[in-house]
Formats: C-alpha cells, sequence, structure tokens
C-alpha cells in the first residue's frame, strides 16, 4: 500500500473469481482497512494498468470486493484504487427509475437534491433481495420515506454484502 499526503493508493494483487456469476476479486485485509469505510466506497484507479471507476463492495465480513469488467485478465490482477473526489451517479434500475418517473414532483425534486451516494443507497436497498414482491414493496417504500422526508434509507446494515447474486444473508462466501 502506497500512502501520499493528500490521498491514499491502496495496492493488491488478487485472484479472480467467480461468484453467483459474478466474476470479482477480494482485497486483502489491509487492503480493506486502508479504506475510510465498512461500506461502500466509491474509487479511482487502475486495473492491469488500465484507469477504471468502481465502488467498492463490503463484504459483510469486514472486508471488501471489486467487481470486474468483462474484459479482465482470469490470472492475477495488479489492483491500484483510490478514494474518489465524487461518487459516480449510479445505475438506477428500471423499476425504481419508472417509479420516481411517475412520482409525484416534491418527490423527483428530493431525489436530484440528495447526493449521488444517497441515490447508491437507495438503489443498494431495493436492488438487496431475490424476491420480486420484496423488490416491489421497496420501490414504493422508497417513495413513501421520500415523500416523508427521508433522504436516506434506514435500518439496513451498509457493511453488509447486498448483492443478491453474490451472496446470501449479507456475506459474500468464504473463498472456496
Amino acid at each position: 500500500m502506497t500512502t501520499g499526503t493528500a490521498t491514499a493508493t491502496v495496492r493488491f494483487t488478487g485472484t479472480p473469481e467467480t461468484v453467483g456469476g459474478t466474476r470479482l476479486v477480494r482485497l486483502p485485509p489491509e487492503a480493506s482497512r486502508a479504506l475510510p469505510s465498512r461500506g461502500q466506497v466509491a474509487t479511482t484507479g487502475t486495473l492491469d494498468g488500465e484507469p477504471f471507476t468502481t465502488v467498492v463492495e463490503p463484504d459483510g465480513r469486514r472486508g471488501h470486493w471489486v467487481r470486474l469488467p468483462r474484459n479482465a485478465s482470469d490470472g492475477t490482477v495488479e489492483v491500484a484504487l483510490e478514494v474518489a473526489e465524487e461518487w459516480p451517479e449510479p445505475e438506477v434500475p428500471d423499476d425504481l427509475a419508472a417509479a420516481l418517473e411517475h412520482a409525484p414532483q416534491h418527490i423527483r425534486d428530493v431525489w436530484d437534491d440528495i447526493t449521488p451516494m444517497a441515490r447508491w443507497e437507495w438503489v443498494r436497498w431495493v436492488g438487496a433481495t431475490r424476491s420480486e414482491e420484496t423488490r416491489a414493496k421497496r420501490v414504493g417504500v422508497s417513495l413513501d420515506k421520500i415523500d416523508h422526508g427521508k433522504r436516506r434509507p434506514c435500518c439496513f446494515d451498509l457493511s453488509s454484502c447486498t448483492d443478491p447474486d453474490v451472496a446470501r444473508s449479507g456475506k459474500l462466501p468464504e473463498p472456496s
């Protein structure tokens, strides 16, 4: 790990793996400890020398993992990460985007006013289930909470692994 006066660069070598159809690399414990949060962290950096931007995901075990792009090496990868100065906009899923589009203007105004990090949290909370019924309910609850002044979802562990494609019970499975 390299540190500077303004921004620390977290460097590590990792072995890609596939969990539930998602290609990822886990951060070594010392790399995770160097990040400012046990939850998601917006980063910029390089993957095998190529620039990339990503949001590092929590693994639910006090560590983190990075989703790899399709063109990433199957062998060992070299990663360098720096905390991004600004959060990128999340990809808002179609169901939440449609609900926001049809929501009253004051709800859309709040959505536009909250930070990109807060929008990531809403997207993450809505997407943290495999059940279509629960997901639809969360979309509705999101709009209701925003309507009642909430700018972030509450009552879920930001350090848990909430990607239903890779985790159950909030934890990325241990490597096999």
